[in-house]
């Protein structure tokens, strides 16, 4: 005969005696999803497990992009039902299951090819990543979105004067004078 448990004892559920029972629903349907996920076998089973994963990764983000202002709009995040299903956190950065299809890869693609930013099989390590990653992409924003000083007026710059005509002038009252003095040293010395 089973007695109800006390508020001092933990309920527990039928399957797995000592075990606490899951408070919430979407906490059972998580370890659900990765026990079947574990469990396959089947190349499309994988790729169901891929989705799963993704889906559970993609639940995990709730509370961080719950937290983004909603004028922004840099981040379109969904999974993709590919060939090779993604989450797509913007146009640029997407997370794939790995080869293994429990590894999480966070990668953004650039001008120079595909940078992993982030990998691992612990679904808090790439949420860590993602928010850096928007937090980021969210200052790239505001730096964007920053008005410019307006540029001040020149200041008039005198005209540089030439130098070239005081020197023509100087050499030539310089020649006049030389050729005043050799027409009076003439003048004289007749």
């Amino acid at each position: 005969m089973r007695t109800r448990p006390t508020m001092s004892e933990p309920e527990t559920s039928g399957t797995h005696p000592g075990q606490p029972r899951p408070l919430r629903l979407r906490d059972a349907l998580l370890r659900a999803r990765i026990e079947a996920a574990d469990r396959t076998g089947v190349v499309v089973d994988l790729r169901d497990a891929e989705v799963a994963r993704l889906e559970i990764l993609n639940d995990a983000l709730d509370p961080l992009f719950a937290q983004v202002p909603e004028q922004i709009d840099l981040f379109d995040r969904g999974i993709s039902q590919g060939d090779t299903p993604r989450l797509w956190i913007d146009v640029v950065a997407h997370i794939v299951m790995g080869r293994d299809k429990r590894l999480y890869r966070f990668v953004q693609d650039s001008r120079f090819g595909r940078i992993v930013l982030a990998e691992s099989h612990d679904t808090a390590v790439i949420v860590e990543a993602v928010t850096d990653y928007v937090a980021r992409r969210m200052i790239e924003r505001e730096h964007a979105m920053v008005i410019p000083p307006e540029p001040k007026p020149a200041v008039a710059v005198p005209p540089r004067r030439s130098r070239l005509w005081p020197f023509v002038f100087g050499f030539i009252l310089g020649a006049a004078a030389l050729f005043g003095v050799a027409v009076l040293a003439a003048l004289r010395s007749w």
